[in-house]
């Protein structure tokens, strides 16, 4: 019997089996038999070669435009920046990965128009592994749905779940270690719902003999085999809906409902029309936000304060990522700096490498000569 055909009996076998604390055991071992028999098969199949797609990341982040084919992606991302995307009605009109670059307030954000991804895309349908292995690299994933096919959004995550993509979640806060004897060793919160024999199960398919494992929450079997598994990347999302300009104001109401019917807030989802040029300036106000990008001013020494072109960090980032960003001798010979603005008890306030920036905020680098 070949992976493949072993994978979906598995599937089968999981699906079969009714899930209650009296099976949780059984089915932790044959999911996480699963993930292995599935990383094995892509391990197969990628070294046999195929051509992917390799695109630099440049600019202050990345934002991955993720829909079917024919949603709008090439015109959307054409009217937000300096791409040149070749567009037509009718499908796969995208057949490269085409970077371009919005800028806005002061920051250089990379969009990536994917190609139009289809159902078995992390199977390889389409060249789906490759379009979703440039997804992995973003820093954010916008979904762009049809305003008359809203159920693309579960799909559409599904294909990224499947490539071991989780949108709008943390990383399972558990730690494994491995050790050199005493077996596996399960220290578990008073919180976690999970068997120690299901945790135990879980870590012996995936090849742990010993191991101190401390799980300090509650989680879900596939949370901790997305934890020992370890290859999981972890990336916010939002949502736009395009030719939001081709539907009558009666019809809003049921495609409001439709969008709660798939787990949407309305009133999170950015409307907007590719063609017309409509909500746009919305949808970049969207991307700044969850892409939680601030800008810094820098106070030159002998130019003054640099308001065209600010440095751009990230919420929560400090003076020390931005001497990282700013490089070479700022990070060498870092005394202090001073900074106004939001984050500052008051102007000119004298601050270390540790102190966390807000946006707008003034900063000016005193360095050893």
């Amino acid at each position: 019997m070949g992976l493949e055909e072993e994978i979906e009996d598995l599937r089968e076998e999981i699906a079969e089996t009714p899930y209650n604390k009296a099976t949780e055991e059984h089915v932790g071992r044959l999911k996480a038999k699963l993930a292995e028999k599935k990383e094995k098969l892509e391990n197969q199949s990628s070294s046999g070669g195929g051509q992917g797609y390799a695109v630099e990341k440049t600019g202050d982040a990345t934002v991955a435009l993720v829909g079917f084919p024919s949603v709008g992606k090439s015109t959307l991302i054409n009217a937000i920046t300096n791409a040149d995307s070749e567009t037509g009605a009718y499908e796969f009109t995208t057949l490269d990965v085409n970077p371009g670059m919005l800028q806005y307030r002061g920051a250089n954000v990379q969009i990536l128009d994917v190609p139009g991804l289809i159902e078995g895309a992390a199977g390889g349908r389409g060249g789906g592994k490759e379009v979703l292995s440039v997804v992995r690299t973003a820093d954010l994933v916008v979904f762009l749905l049809s305003v008359f096919e809203i159920d693309q959004y579960e799909r559409l995550r599904e294909e990224l779940y499947l490539n071991k993509i989780r949108l709008d979640a943390e990383p399972p806060n558990i730690s494994v270690r491995k050790t050199h004897k005493d077996g596996i060793r399960v220290t578990m919160g008073d919180s976690v719902s999970l068997d120690e024999g299901t945790v135990k199960s879980v870590l012996r398919e995936h090849g742990f003999v010993n191991a101190a494992v401390t799980i300090p929450h509650d989680l879900t079997i596939d949370e901790l085999i997305d934890g020992v598994m370890d290859n999981r990347v972890y990336l916010p999302s939002m949502v736009a809906v395009n030719k939001a300009d081709l539907i009558d104001e009666e019809y809003l109401p049921t495609v409001e409902a439709e969008l709660r019917e798939h787990g949407l807030d309305p009133e999170e989802v950015t409307f907007i029309s590719a063609e017309e040029e409509l909500g746009l300036d919305g949808l970049k106000d969207r991307i700044w936000d969850t892409l939680g990008l601030i800008r810094i001013y820098m106070d030159k020494p002998g130019r003054g304060v640099d308001y065209e072109e600010p440095l751009v960090l990230r919420e929560g980032d400090t003076v020390a990522d931005a001497c990282e960003k700013l490089g070479g001798e700022f990070e060498d010979r870092f005394r202090f700096a001073r900074v106004s603005g939001p984050s500052a008890k008051h102007d000119d306030q004298q601050v270390g490498t540790g102190h966390e920036l807000a946006d707008e905020d003034v900063l000016r680098l005193v360095t050893r000569k």
